[in-house]
């Protein structure tokens, strides 16, 4: 049994007459362990938690360099984690923004096949959002006319429930509830190693050591670091994918209503280019993915040696690589030369021109691989006696991270009773 102190300003935690500073240390102020802490402090409010994020803010990497989707859940394949999650994220994210006044727009989505081979595909979509329980519906050219005037295609899907928010200003809320209810906060502190014993871990960071019963790491684009801390991370590897975006020049800022995306090539392992309008009244449109020689490069795609190495060194990267040449190819056109980028945009939005594709921050994608050479496609969880590191956490992590905070809340309960 943990007893807590509490005089004062000091609180100790005593157990079997170890110390530990505190209960739990969550590793990454993005917003999957934001809303792990989250729903651990309202599960167990005595429980005595700490985040420890290597940047000055939250949320300043993948969370806040992402699309801002409130994604429906449409692409993921029935019983995954992914489809489990998607769709109640996408609930509580909605809830969340309306209980603490953040803005969200649920403008829906439109994914548009523009020509008569992606029509088997729109089909495909159809049945495997059915089979998730969500309201969808097709719709024909003339429909989509009447709904995107400057949007062209020969049939679409229709989501009502899909929607945009700033997922890194859900970041700053969570951090500040949390810390008003008590979570502290260790910012600019890198982490250098775990040390896990019997009763505690020692989380080392360049601003100095802590101890905890438990430890989380939700660290994003160093997942597989910070796992490898524990011996979890021989078998795979996270390959990072830049993801390059444009902002719509204002007089082409309100060409669409809702999030148009095309059908997805199922021999290209992302979504495609798609136009999102954005909290901010601007349109983005993006991202490609091409691979990044430094995991978190905003500025060009320079090359960082140790991030590099880290790909290069792993069998399961050229893997991927030998078999990804023809979509490898694809995307290295669209980010040499905007033209190219253009037409894939014109597919579906002809009055698009060149001068309307304006410069915007890129992101950086985390995504796992094996060492088979094979995107890892689901959500990657493992643990050990006193660990739990969330390993890949691609899209839709952001719209499920409250269910994902949940699951993995869960998860660090059971080994604390």
């Amino acid at each position: 049994m943990v007893r807590a102190i509490r005089e004062g300003r000091s609180t100790a935690f005593f157990d079997r007459g170890i110390v530990a500073q505190f209960d739990i240390i969550i590793i990454g102020a993005g917003i999957v362990g934001l809303a792990t802490a989250w729903r651990l402090r309202h599960e167990r409010p005595a429980l005595r938690i700490a985040v420890i994020e290597k940047e000055a803010e939250p949320g300043l990497h993948q969370t806040g360099h992402n699309s801002g989707v409130i994604h429906a859940g449409i692409y993921y394949a029935p019983g995954s984690l992914k489809a489990r999650l998607c769709k109640a994220g996408a609930e509580q994210t909605k809830r969340f923004c309306e209980e603490h006044s953040i803005p969200f727009d649920t403008c829906g989505k439109l994914i548009v096949a523009t020509d008569q081979a992606e029509l088997p595909a729109l089909d495909n979509l159809r049945k495997r959002s059915e089979q998730n329980g969500l309201d969808i519906r097709m719709i024909e050219a003339a429909e989509l006319r009447e709904l995107e005037p400057n949007v062209s295609g020969l049939r679409a899907i229709l989501s009502p429930a899909s929607g945009i928010v700033s997922y890194g200003q859900i970041c700053r809320k969570l951090r500040d509830l949390l810390a008003a209810e008590g979570v502290v906060f260790y910012f600019n502190a890198s982490v250098t190693g775990l040390k896990e014993a019997a009763e505690q871990v020692t989380v080392e960071t360049s601003q100095g050591s802590h101890s905890a019963r438990l430890t989380v790491a939700c660290a994003g684009l160093q997942a597989d670091r910070i796992a490898a801390m524990s011996g979890l991370a021989d078998d795979f590897r996270i390959i990072p994918f830049r993801g390059e975006y444009f902002r719509l020049a204002d007089r082409a800022g309100n060409l669409v209503r809702h999030l148009i995306y095309p059908v997805p090539d199922p021999s290209l392992p992302f979504l495609g280019v798609h136009l999102t309008k954005m909290i901010g009244g601007y349109t983005t449109v993006g991202p490609n993915a091409v691979f990044s020689f430094g995991r978190e490069t905003y500025r060009g795609n320079g090359i960082v040696l140790s991030d590099t190495a880290r790909s290069f060194s792993f069998p399961g990267f050229w893997k991927l690589m030998a078999r990804s040449i023809r979509p490898g190819i694809h995307e290295l056109r669209g980010t040499l030369s905007r033209k190219v980028y253009l037409e894939r945009c014109r597919r579906y939005c002809p009055e698009l021109r060149l001068d309307d594709l304006q410069p915007y921050a890129p992101g950086v994608r985390a995504q796992a691989v094996g060492r088979n050479g094979r995107m890892i496609d689901d959500f990657l969880i493992r643990q050990t006696a006193r660990t739990v590191h969330i390993c890949n956490a691609p899209s839709p992590a952001a719209t499920s991270a409250f269910p994902i905070g949940a699951e993995i809340a869960g998860r660090v309960l059971e080994k604390m009773a």
